[in-house]
C-alpha cells in the first residue's frame, strides 16, 4: 500500500519529503504541516499537528512549503495555500479531481509533475522501501515559486494562468532541464 492510500507510519500520517526535493526548491520560511519529529528542516519555522498549522496565521509574504496529509483534508490546505499565494505544495497528481480544479487549475502559477514516483521517508529519516504509489505534483503559487520549479530539474512543468506563456490563456509547457 502506498502513501496515496494513507498508509500509517508508526500510527501517524506523517511522511517526510525526500530531502533532494527540498534542496532543489530552495529555502522556505514556513512549513505549516511539518512532522513533529524530523531529521531535517523543511523551513525556517514549523507548525506541527500539535500547533494546528491550518488554523495558524501564515505571515504575509512568507514562502510556504506544504506537504499536507493526503486525503480528504488536503483540499483545506490547498485552499489556504492558494489564498496565501506564495509557496509550493506537494500533492498527488490527480488532475481530474475537484480539489485540483478548485485549487490548482486556474489558481496556481504552475505545476511540476515529478519524474518517477518518489520514495518518502519515515519520521526517523529512513527512506521507505516503497514509492509513493501514485504520481506526485508540486504546485507553485507565486512567480518566485514557478521559477524554482523550472530550475529544480525534478520533472515536467506546466505553466498556469498567471504566466505570459504561449497559449491564449497564458498556458505553456516545459520539459525537464
Amino acid at each position: 500500500m502506498g502513501l496515496s492510500a494513507h498508509q500509517k507510519n508508526g500510527g501517524h500520517d506523517e511522511w517526510l519529503t525526500p530531502p533532494e526535493i527540498l534542496r532543489a526548491l530552495g529555502a522556505f520560511d514556513l512549513d505549516p504541516c511539518a512532522p513533529v519529529v524530523r531529521p531535517w528542516e523543511t523551513a525556517a519555522k514549523h507548525y506541527t499537528v500539535q500547533d494546528d498549522g491550518l488554523a495558524q496565521p501564515w505571515p504575509a509574504g512568507a514562502r510556504v512549503w506544504c506537504n499536507p496529509p493526503f486525503g480528504r483534508e488536503a483540499v483545506k490546505w490547498l485552499r489556504k495555500m492558494r489564498d496565501h499565494g506564495n509557496g509550493v505544495a506537494l500533492i498527488p497528481a490527480r488532475t481530474e479531481t475537484a480539489m485540483f480544479y478548485e485549487t490548482v487549475w486556474g489558481a496556481a502559477d504552475g505545476v511540476l509533475f515529478i519524474k518517477g514516483r518518489p520514495h518518502f521517508h519515515y519520521v526517523d529519516g529512513r527512506r521507505a522501501d516503497f514509492n509513493s504509489g501514485a504520481p506526485i505534483a508540486l504546485v507553485a503559487y507565486g512567480r518566485q515559486n514557478l521559477d524554482a520549479l523550472r530550475q529544480s530539474g525534478l520533472g515536467f512543468v506546466v505553466v498556469g494562468h498567471n504566466d505570459t506563456g504561449n497559449g491564449p490563456s497564458g498556458d505553456s509547457r516545459e520539459g525537464p532541464r
